[in-house]
């Protein structure tokens, strides 16, 4: 958990000028033939495979820290990592257990130190904090953290100047940094923001539902990268005032959208395909989906990050 202040839009657009030269800006994509109403933030083509290249960065670059640590499902641990071997850091990414074996793989190859521990998110995070705190290391966590928050709200700032007159927005929810991010740039913005959760791990749907951030049993899901427990102190108010609807999809409906976007050439992971899912979903109930938005939020399925690993190995040989 952290103190740190509520971040806001000027947070936002300094967030945006410090990492523009670390990050790509994603572009819209359509696939008319599965969904022609709907429009793809394709941060699966993000730098590191996933949008979480843009909070890691944010925070790494603001603090200059040396040496961090995190926790991490494995997208925010290979931000990091990127990072840390490009900037000369020393990084450890903390992993719980049932953690994308794929993912650490990958975190290793380029250049960070592991550790594993039982137990769930909550679990993995209080080992970060531990861990940091004994070496003197900075912890930059996953989602809960200003500096993040801003950074992953640049994904909302540009689907806003790029789409002004979309009608929501679909945000695959986990810790609820990129939750919060886009809640943060649609501040004074008309559109709709929708938070999409896993049906098993409702934890933002139902700390709004009862006024306060609820802990949940550790659940599985074909989501890996949104197992979060319990919604962020910083992320959870600025959703609370914010955010339009929360909705749940089924590992069904999450594997049902990864396939359309599959067939379509867009090489999504089961969590990048859940802010489709919650689209797909809505419509079927009636509701119109027409010139909204839904975050492709990650392409690093076994596939990316077996050839990433490979590429990565094959740079190192002389």
């Amino acid at each position: 958990m952290t103190t740190a202040v509520e971040p806001g839009p000027v947070d936002l657009h300094l967030a945006a000028r410090r990492i523009a030269a670390h990050v790509l800006r994603t572009p819209l994509l359509r696939i008319p033939a599965a969904a022609p109403e709907l429009l793809l933030k394709a941060e699966h083509l993000q730098r590191g495979g996933s949008f979480k290249m843009r909070g890691a960065a944010n925070a790494v670059l603001a603090l200059k820290a040396r040496h961090i640590v995190t926790g991490s499902s494995g997208n925010h641990g290979i931000a990091l990592a990127g990072l840390a071997a490009e900037l000369g850091i020393r990084l450890t990414v903390v992993l719980a257990a049932g953690a994308n074996q794929a993912k650490a793989a990958l975190i290793r190859t380029l250049g960070a130190d592991t550790i594993g521990v039982a137990g769930g998110v909550g679990e993995r995070d209080a080992a970060a904090r531990a861990l940091a705190a004994e070496t003197g290391a900075v912890f930059v966590p996953s989602s809960d953290h200003p500096l993040v928050v801003a950074g992953q709200g640049t994904v909302g700032a540009e689907i806003l100047a790029d789409a002004p007159d979309a009608g929501a927005v679909y945000v695959p929810t986990g810790g609820g940094g990129l939750l919060a991010g886009v809640c943060l740039a649609a501040r004074d913005h008309p559109v709709r923001v929708v938070g999409v959760e896993p049906a098993t791990m409702p934890r933002y749907a139902r700390s709004l539902a009862a006024g306060r951030p609820l802990c949940l049993p550790s659940r599985d899901t074909v989501a890996d990268g949104l197992r979060c427990q319990r919604p962020g102190t910083v992320p959870y108010p600025i959703v609370r005032d914010r955010v339009d609807d929360m909705v749940t999809v089924s590992d069904t409906d999450v594997l049902a959208a990864m396939d359309l976007l599959h067939r379509c050439g867009i090489r999504a992971e089961p969590s990048g395909a859940v802010a489709l899912a919650g689209a797909l979903r809505e419509r079927g109930r009636g509701r119109s989906v027409a010139g909204s938005v839904a975050v492709v939020s990650g392409g690093n399925t076994t596939a990316a990050l077996r050839a990433a690993t490979a590429r990565h190995h094959l740079e190192e040989i002389p």
